[in-house]
Formats: C-alpha cells, sequence, structure tokens
C-alpha cells in the first residue's frame, strides 16, 4: 500500500509527527498513510473534539508499531523488485544464491526478535495478518524459488496488481495432478532421446541440438495448450538453429522419416546451387491439444542470422489475424525462441519489441521465450552485455519477464500459465527467460572446454532434466523407475522404425510452400508469366480523382493542402497533367476500388519524405485525420498507410513477413531516403534476395527507395542500386528504375494484377517529384501496360549515329541537354526494368538504330549503379557495334558533400554523353 510513501523516509521522528497529526484530523494525512495508522490503532476515524491531545505515550508508542508496519510494507517491496536476485535459477549452480542485502530483515530494522510479531500483511495477496516470520517465508516461496518475475518496471498499477495477486496468493505454484505430472515426463523424454538418437546414427554432424535444454518442448508444448484455451486458433513460431530439428518433431509433428532422409541429404543433384540447411527449414501443421483444440502452426524458416527472423514472424501474425479479421489479436500468437547471447546482443530485438503496441504493428502481444544456455558460442555472459540479465532490454517496452530454472518443469509449467494468461489479459508481449545449458559446444564437433572449462566440468557431472525430474516423481510414487526406462525404451523402438523408413524411401524431402492463400500464384521464370494491360477506364479513374480532391464538411485541411486538391481535381479531369504523386493515387485507389489491400509502412510514408503523398490529411483545428483513399466505397479493399519506427531492418522484415501470408495485396515499404535501406540489407540479402531459391517461399513485397544524384551528399543520393543487381540471378527479385508517373502507375498495378510474385525493388525520384516534365496524361493511366524498355519516339532513325541507353532521372537531363544542343542525331532509350531483363524486347528495339555508337550513361560512379551489371550483358545485345560507358569515376562513397562540385561532375556527364 504505502511503499511509495516508505521510500521516502526510515525515520521514526516522521512516523510520530505523521500519527499526531492523524490523531489530531486523520483527514489531514495521506489516505494511504490513513489506512495504514487505522490497522494498527484503535483511534476513532473521525477528527478529536476540540484537538485534544492523545495521552502523553501514546503516539510514541503507536507510532514505533506503525513504523513496524511501514517497514513490513518495505520487505514486501523489496522481494517485489530484488526477490528475483534470491531465485534458485541456474541448475548448475548447485546451491542457493546468497541473501541480498536488500532482502535481509535486518536492512529494515528487524532483529530475530521481531520475526514472531503478529503484523499486518504489508499488502501481500493472500493473507490478512501474519508473523513476520510467515511473511518471509511465503514471499520467499513466491519470488525466491525457481521463479524469479521482474515487473516492478511496470508502471500500471492494474498490471502489477494483477500479477500479485496471482503470484503471491498461489505462492507461485500450480500443483499438478498425476496425468500432467507424467505428460511433461513424456514431453521430455521425447525430447532427450530424440537427441541422443541422432547423436548416435549421425555422429560428427551439425545438428544443433536442445540437449540441456529440453524443457523447451514441454514450454513450448503448454503454450499452445493455454493459447487453445484462450481461442486461438493459429500460431507462428520463429527460432534460430538450435534445437529446431526437435521442435520440428515434437511440436510441429514432422515425421522423423523425413528428417532422417534429410540427414542422409539422397539426391544431391536436385539442390545444386540451392535448398538450405536441415536446421533453417521452416514447416506447417496442424496440431491438436490436451484439451481437443486444433491449431494450425507454422514454424517460419530462418537463416543463421540470429534474430532476423523476429520481424517477420510478427509481420505473419498480423496479416494473418488481418485475413482473419481478427482485430482483437485474439485468433494468431507469435512465439520467439531466442538464446540469451542474441537476445541481449542483436538490435533486432530491440526494433521487434518497439513495433510491439504501435497501431500498424501490434499483434496483442509475443510470447518470447529465451533458452538461457549461459553461454553464446564461446562467449561467456560477462563478455556479451552490461546487464544483470539477457532479458533487460525488454524493460523497454513495460512487460513482465519471467526467469525460471529449467530444470523443475512444474515452475516452467506454472510460468507458462501465468505469462499466457497475463498477454490475454492485457494484450501486450511476455518474456520466459528459461535458465539451462548448452551439453555441448556451439555444435556438436565444437569443443566448449577449451573457453569453458569449469563450467563444462560442471556440465558432464550433471544429469538431464528428464532424469532429474523423473527422479522427483520417482521419490513422489508417481511411477517407478521400470516404468520410467520402458517409456524410453519405447520412444527410442519408434525412432528406430522411422529411421529405417528413412533409409529404405532413399528420397529426399520435397519442400511445400504453394499452399493456403499462395494457391494460383506463381514464382519461377519471368518470361513465363505474361505482362498485361493494367490501364483503368478514364470514368472510375476520374471517380477516383474526384473523391481524392475532396474532405468531408466539417473538415479543416491546411491551406496549402487545399491547393493541392484543387490541382488533383484538375488531373483528374484531364486539366493539368498527372504529376508522381497523383499517379501513385490512381494506381492505389484502382486497385482498393477493385478490393485489393493496400498497406504501406515506412518513415513519414503518410505525408511522404518529400511532403508529396498526403495520403493521410490532419485537421488543422482538432488534429482528426482523414483518408480519402480509405473511403472510396463500402466494399473497397483496406487502405492502411502506417509512420513507423526510425528502423529498416525491423519494420522491413515484418512488412516481407506481412507479405508471405498475404500474397494477394499490395505490401510496400518505403525508405525516407534510399540511402537508409542498407541499415535492412540483412534482411534484404537473407530474405528478399534469397528465399524463393532457399525455401521455396515466395514475396510480392513492394520497395519504394528514393534515388538519384541531386547534390544533397553521399548519404542522400543512392539506393545502392548495384547491390540489388548484384543479387539478381533465377529472376528471383525485380529491379526497375521507372521514369514517368505513368510507367509508376502501370508498375504497381502489375505488382497485383499478375499473378506472378518476386519482390519489387523501385529506385523513386526525388527532383522529379515536381518537376514539369515529368509528368504523364490521364490517357497515359487509362490504356497500356509497364514498358521495360522505351524507345525514343521523337527520334529520326535514319539520322541517329548515337544512341544513349539509361534509367530514371538523368533521362530528362539527357533531354534537356540534347535540346539545348539542337542535336538530332542522338537517341535516348530508357531501360525502366533492369532485372529481370528480357534481352530480346531489347534487342529488338536496338536494332532499329544503325548507329555508329552506342553509350550507357549514369550518374552513380563506375563501380555503382548498373554500369557493372550491364557489362556482363549490354555487349552481347550490341553486338559489333562501339559500346561505351559514361559515369562518374570509381569512388568509394557515393556522392560528394558539395553542391557545386556535384553541378562541375554532372556537367562531365552530360558533356561526355554528347561528345564525339
Amino acid at each position: 500500500m504505502a511503499q511509495d510513501l516508505l521510500t521516502l523516509t526510515n525515520s521514526l521522528p516522521f512516523a510520530e509527527d505523521l500519527y499526531a497529526a492523524f490523531l489530531a484530523n486523520p483527514s489531514s494525512v495521506d489516505p494511504t498513510w490513513r489506512a495504514l495508522f487505522e490497522q494498527v490503532t484503535a483511534a476513532p476515524a473521525t477528527p478529536v473534539a476540540g484537538h485534544a491531545e492523545a495521552p502523553t505515550d501514546a503516539p510514541t508508542v503507536s507510532a514505533a508499531a506503525a513504523m513496524r508496519m511501514a517497514r513490513v510494507f518495505q520487505i514486501v517491496a523489496a522481494y517485489r523488485t530484488r526477490g528475483n536476485l534470491e531465485a534458485y535459477l541456474d541448475p548448475l549452480s548447485g546451491d542457493p544464491p546468497p541473501t541480498h542485502t536488500d532482502l535481509d530483515p535486518a536492512t529494515f530494522g528487524f532483529s530475530p526478535a521481531d520475526l514472531d510479531v503478529e503484523v499486518s500483511n504489508g499488502g501481500m495477496y493472500g493473507l490478512e495478518r501474519a508473523s513476520l516470520r510467515e511473511i518471509l517465508r511465503r514471499l520467499r516461496a513466491t519470488y525466491t524459488r525457481s521463479i524469479g518475475v521482474e515487473y516492478m518496471h511496470i508502471t500500471w498499477p492494474e498490471k502489477r496488481r494483477w500479477l500479485q495477486e496471482r503470484m503471491e496468493s498461489s505462492l507461485n505454484e500450480t500443483p499438478l495432478d498425476r496425468a500432467s505430472q507424467l505428460w511433461i515426463l513424456d514431453r521430455l523424454i521425447a525430447a532427450e532421446v530424440f537427441e541422443k538418437f541422432i547423436h548416435m546414427k549421425y555422429v560428427g554432424t551439425k545438428r544443433f541440438g536442445l540437449d540441456g535444454a529440453e524443457t523447451a518442448i514441454p514450454l513450448l508444448d503448454l503454450v499452445l495448450e493455454r493459447a487453445g484455451d484462450h481461442g486461438i486458433d493459429e500460431a507462428v513460431i520463429g527460432m534460430a538453429h538450435r534445437g529446431r530439428l526437435n521442435v520440428l518433431a515434437n511440436i510441429m509433428d514432422k515425421q522423423p522419416n523425413q528428417i532422417f532422409a534429410e540427414f542422409e541429404d539422397w539426391d544431391p543433384e536436385s539442390v545444386l546451387g540451392g535448398g538450405d540447411v536441415k536446421y533453417h527449414l521452416g514447416f506447417s501443421s496442424d496440431h491438436t491439444t490436451r484439451g481437443g483444440k486444433t491449431l494450425h502452426l507454422s514454424l517460419s524458416f530462418n537463416p543463421s542470422h540470429l534474430e532476423a527472423v523476429d520481424p517477420v514472424v510478427v509481420g505473419r501474425v498480423r496479416a494473418k489475424q488481418r485475413r482473419k479479421r481478427d482485430t482483437k489479436h485474439e485468433k494468431v500468437l507469435g512465439v520467439l525462441l531466442h538464446g540469451d547471447a542474441a537476445f541481449a546482443g542483436q538490435g533486432l530485438v530491440a526494433e521487434v519489441l518497439n513495433l510491439s503496441d504501435l497501431t500498424g504493428f501490434r499483434t496483442g502481444g509475443t510470447v518470447h521465450v529465451i533458452i538461457n544456455n549461459q553461454i553464446g558460442f564461446t562467449t561467456s555472459p560477462t563478455s556479451a552485455r552490461s546487464t544483470p540479465y539477457c532479458t533487460d532490454v525488454a524493460k523497454m517496452v513495460q512487460v513482465p519477464i519471467f526467469h525460471v530454472n529449467g530444470e523443475d518443469p512444474e515452475a516452467v509449467a506454472h510460468v507458462v500459465a501465468l505469462a499466457m494468461d497475463y498477454r490475454k489479459q492485457f494484450r501486450t508481449d511476455v518474456v520466459i527467460d528459461m535458465y539451462c545449458f548448452r551439453r555441448w559446444g556451439h555444435n556438436e564437433a565444437d569443443e566448449p572446454s577449451f573457453t569453458q572449462p569449469l563450467m563444462y566440468k560442471k556440465i558432464n557431472a550433471h544429469p538431464s532434466a528428464t532424469e532429474v525430474y523423473a527422479r522427483r516423481l520417482i521419490e513422489r510414487g508417481v511411477l517407478t523407475q521400470e516404468e520410467f526406462e520402458r517409456r524410453i525404451a519405447a520412444q527410442h523402438k519408434e525412432l528406430e522404425e522411422e529411421h529405417e523408413r528413412a533409409r529404405q524411401s532413399q528420397k529426399r524431402p520435397q519442400i511445400e510452400s504453394m499452399q493456403g492463400s499462395w494457391v494460383g500464384y506463381t514464382g519461377g521464370a519471368d518470361l513465363d508469366t505474361p505482362d498485361l494491360d493494367t490501364g483503368v477506364q478514364r470514368e472510375r479513374l476520374q471517380a477516383i480523382s474526384a473523391h481524392l480532391s475532396k474532405v468531408p464538411a466539417d473538415f479543416h485541411p491546411h491551406p496549402k493542402i487545399q491547393r493541392l486538391l484543387q490541382q488533383r481535381a484538375e488531373m483528374g479531369q484531364g486539366k493539368r497533367p498527372i504529376d508522381w504523386a497523383m499517379a501513385e493515387a490512381l494506381a492505389f485507389g484502382s486497385l482498393l476500388w477493385g478490393g485489393t489491400l493496400v498497406r504501406m509502412s515506412g518513415q513519414d510514408c503518410r505525408r511522404g519524405t518529400f511532403s508529396q503523398r498526403h495520403a493521410v490529411l490532419i485537421d488543422c483545428e482538432n488534429g482528426a485525420e482523414y483518408s480519402a483513399l480509405a473511403t472510396l466505397h463500402d466494399k473497397q479493399g483496406e487502405f492502411r498507410p502506417y509512420d513507423s519506427t526510425l528502423s529498416e531492418a525491423g519494420v522491413l522484415g515484418f512488412e516481407f513477413g506481412y507479405s508471405l501470408d498475404y500474397p494477394d495485396g499490395l505490401v510496400l515499404w518505403e525508405a525516407q531516403f534510399g540511402d537508409f535501406v542498407n541499415g535492412a540489407q540483412v534482411i534484404i540479402d537473407q530474405f528478399l534476395a534469397s528465399s524463393e531459391d532457399k525455401w521455396g517461399r515466395l514475396s510480392g513485397l513492394t520497395m519504394l527507395l528514393p534515388h538519384g544524384f541531386e547534390g544533397q551528399g553521399p548519404e542522400h543520393s543512392s539506393a545502392r542500386l548495384e547491390r540489388f543487381l548484384q543479387l539478381c540471378a533465377e529472376d528471383n527479385i525485380q529491379v526497375a528504375y521507372p521514369t514517368t508517373p505513368a510507367q509508376y502507375y502501370h508498375l504497381l498495378r502489375r505488382q497485383v494484377l499478375r499473378r506472378f510474385r518476386k519482390p519489387l525493388v523501385v529506385m523513386t525520384p526525388k527532383s522529379l517529384l515536381r518537376l514539369p516534365a515529368c509528368t504523364s496524361q490521364l490517357g497515359d493511366l487509362e490504356a497500356g501496360r509497364f514498358q521495360r524498355v522505351i524507345d525514343d519516339a521523337s527520334a529520326d532513325v535514319a539520322k541517329v549515329d548515337r544512341v544513349l541507353l539509361c534509367s530514371g532521372k538523368l533521362y530528362f537531363e539527357l533531354v534537356e541537354e540534347r535540346a539545348r544542343l539542337k542535336d538530332d542525331k542522338v537517341a535516348i532509350l530508357r531501360l525502366e526494368q533492369l532485372y529481370p531483363l528480357r534481352e530480346a524486347e531489347l534487342t529488338q528495339v536496338l536494332a532499329r538504330y544503325q548507329a555508329r555508337q552506342f553509350v550507357w550513361v549514369q550518374e552513380e560512379p563506375e563501380n555503382m549503379g548498373a554500369r557493372q551489371y550491364l557489362s556482363t550483358r549490354l555487349p552481347a545485345l550490341v553486338g559489333e557495334r562501339p559500346l561505351s560507358w559514361v559515369h562518374r569515376p570509381m569512388s568509394g562513397s557515393p556522392a560528394t558533400g558539395s553542391h557545386k562540385a556535384h553541378v562541375i561532375e554532372q556537367r562531365r556527364i552530360l558533356d561526355a554523353a554528347f561528345k564525339r
């Protein structure tokens, strides 16, 4: 009750003065202190008549009692805050931690003689009055046994009270019946026997086993049990490689013979240059709980890059919730398994935690499970973090953290129930930190005693969690040693049979990915899926335009927005050319009109970095929001634009995950400047560019990356086009650098209307957003399709002796320079899609020209942009005709920081492009 006030003083005179004031006039004392004094004295709860003084000794005696009670409140508060420091969490420690000074009764002025004095409960749940000894016993039972809880950092009192009542009333334990105890034992046996079986059959082969952390299997199973009880019908699980095979077999119900077949590595020629190792693969299945509830489970594929899968999982959960119309986040659960070193060390953890309660990204709470091996690869905790716990980063989002000894599976069961119920009650993330150990090295062939000799001396002598728990059940009389051994033998026999099936089949298991919402979509070769017309009838474009140019009668837009709306109305009427932002709005609007979801996120994306989009308007008088694209008509698709956190990897990973479960939507991520996309390079390399080749998984995610050299310096010029082109192979991604609003419009519509699904990387403009020459007509949107190559319609083929090829913004500068020079012997061709490059289409355009010189022109340095990529393609397409290259010199940095130097460099590019 009074712990917040009690921290202000330990002074007996202070309490005496306060008590005297209470006796004189109870209403003059803070309500918390008044309630405290009313517990320890029979003083009237109304003012003393005439403010008469109490007996001389009454204040001193009663104040002492009050001070004692205040100290009881303090020690209860101390255990709630610091009790975890005395919790017996480490299975390898042997002895409980020593008494912490903050939890020593002497610290609060209590002597041994005080232990049997009856006092009030100090605000503790589960009892009224008791001896101090009994209160301390209950506090230790609640906070310092196999469970240590951190929750007092949470600022919401109702959340703290909820936890206190649940934990203190039950002494932080849940009695289990015999059937539940045996079920937990069976799950431990399944986990341990699986690891030992593979260790025996495939000696020296990497498997990244769960040995030493087998309790993770009943833990996960219990999470799913509780999820089923809560009405959840689907879960997405993300984890690293350690223990993954065990999870596949014992949680995901993947047939062990399939796992063994992957160890046998049959038919290697079928996966030359592709596929992935067995402990990275995903899987999906239907799981039935003990209570008879069915959950569809998806274990997400992942790379070795620890924690990179986290935002992908959360994005998938959000997409599945949206598909189910689960706006309250009650039907789909995200579960993330982490290593202790990775949870503390990888910045993506903080990025994903920071998304957890944001409107566009929340999922109702992710369950985070740390498999705390108390070691990294070879790195000890003292070198891996600067915090007491590996979980301290999670305090930033004020969620409860449950530390638990993995060798006490019944404590684990209690923690799971507590964490899952808290998640359901408050719709927040929860963290379970399960202390265990890693029996082998980082992999089974590694020697850990080189760097941790003392730790591994303990581990080598330590029994498994299965043995420890079985011994406990045998002592209780729950089962006999013979029954325990029979259960182990039965599990081993089952795996032997599965192993024989694998050896008999001699077949490599096939990855099945094009199921569920992906039926009817295709990946593979770009040429196998033809382009299609993506125009929209004029009447619909005009209807959308008319709606985009209006606001509700009671809405008060910014004066500059009024002018913008008027301009957009004129564009829709054909009175003004269509600019880039309007073309995008019409692409979005036409897709929404037909029922397609359009989701976009990114830093400042609702307004647009360059104040061009204004997808959501803000009322200048009351702050209300209005989006015309979200209000086209009653049956339209959802329009969901979200300003994101200042994060690249976390948010891009989230949107990639979203796209995995929403192939029929247009899912976009926009970089504030394209230069910042390299903050998400791990997501690009490990997921976008390679997921089809490694895991057979497709994505239709669209990335919008502002790109162009405009004198804004090395960090505001380049989206690193060259890096994307370097990743291009096997038609894995699409890379485009469109030059007109109409091209951009058709490109966005094509991304949805084709059944072909590949990530789309778009170099988008900055200065072109307002360049009068960079506009289109309404008719350009009404008919046609995206053109991968654009010929020069103004060129007289018979006169042309020099053909310039380019992409993007530079095209307009080249056109302007040609006009200035009045050079009618130069044709300017545009490569609008750089990859996949349909060479036959480009060859057909080039064949029209019998020029003496072909020139690739780019504003990027020679080692950047498309130069190196095209150097292996263009020469064959041009043939015997001369081919030259114009660009900035090679550079370690994309651009100069001097605007005047930029102008000089740009001038040199233009001069070289037209120089004969």
